[in-house]
């Protein structure tokens, strides 16, 4: 299978609802519900705006698997205003929002691809250093997943009540 990456936009925006989507589906078929819920994401008025907001502030990079589109990320400079409480990092940084791959793809490496790619543009930007949150509830897979490509555990938060979170850095 061959991974290209390209730069995505406002035309991208159905195909990473539908990476989100697929994403849901599949982590309801593993019983975990709690990172994003059972309803598709893409009928929630937030995320779609969510997902338009971080396109407008930074830039979306879309994975694409012998050219059918297969995960995503946006990269920014900052964190979202959810993270607002948490201390900032005292340096420049580029930020990841909205990984998320069609469940298709799992186990081919696209999402592992995308955070390489976002590693190095951050890196040819000047800038050394790369972060990202993440779900750290239920098993802890996600956090390892992160770890395994090459993110390491800073801050831990809750939003909205109960829903643990976990912040990952990355020097590049």
């Amino acid at each position: 299978m061959r991974i290209t990456i390209r730069e995505g936009g406002p035309d991208d925006i159905p195909v990473i609802l539908g990476m989100l989507d697929s994403s849901v589906e599949w982590l309801v078929s593993q019983g975990r519900t709690r990172q994003w819920g059972t309803e598709p994401l893409s009928e929630h008025t937030k995320t779609v705006e969510s997902v338009a907001r971080y396109m407008d502030k930074g830039d979306v990079y879309i994975a694409e698997a012998d050219g059918v589109p297969a995960a995503t990320l946006t990269l920014t400079d900052a964190p979202g205003a959810y993270l607002a409480h948490l201390p900032p990092p005292g340096e420049p940084e580029r930020y990841i929002h909205w990984l998320a791959s069609d469940r298709r793809f799992k186990g081919h490496g696209v999402g592992s691809a995308l955070l390489a790619h976002a590693a190095e543009v951050t890196r040819k930007a000047g800038v050394s250093l790369l972060r990202v949150d993440c779900y750290a509830g239920d098993d802890g897979k996600l956090v390892a997943y992160y770890e395994s490509n090459g993110f390491t555990p800073m801050e831990t938060y809750t939003a909205n009540g109960d829903w643990p979170g976990q912040v990952l850095a990355r020097r590049v």
